[in-house]
């Protein structure tokens, strides 16, 4: 589990609305991580799954770590491998792509 800047920040990544499956869905969820990315952002309740990117946490006012999207797609294109095309290997669909061999994010 992904450690966050803030007792607030975790609890509101962590709300589970027993009316909407899709967070996207939900006027309660505000707030979007992606953990792939390292991305942290503000659910924009437009009926689809955008979000505003955020750099600093509204409820604590620490900065958020640096997206990680640009060095993603270069690993992925190191690899040999088109993210439109190919399938992804299962380590890119999270965080776990950013951890060294043997190692851990904690």
């Amino acid at each position: 589990m992904p450690q966050h800047c803030c007792e607030e920040m975790t609890t509101r990544l962590d709300h589970r609305c027993d009316r909407h499956e899709d967070p996207f869905d939900c006027p309660d969820a505000v707030i979007h991580h992606s953990a792939k990315f390292q991305e942290y952002g503000l659910v924009v309740h437009d009926g689809g799954r955008s979000t505003l990117g955020i750099v600093f946490c509204p409820w604590c006012g620490r900065r958020l770590p640096e997206s990680q999207r640009d060095r993603w797609f270069d690993e992925l294109e190191r690899r040999g491998i088109d993210p439109w095309e190919d399938e992804l290997p299962a380590e890119f669909e999270d965080d776990r792509w950013l951890r060294p061999p043997g190692g851990s994010t904690s």
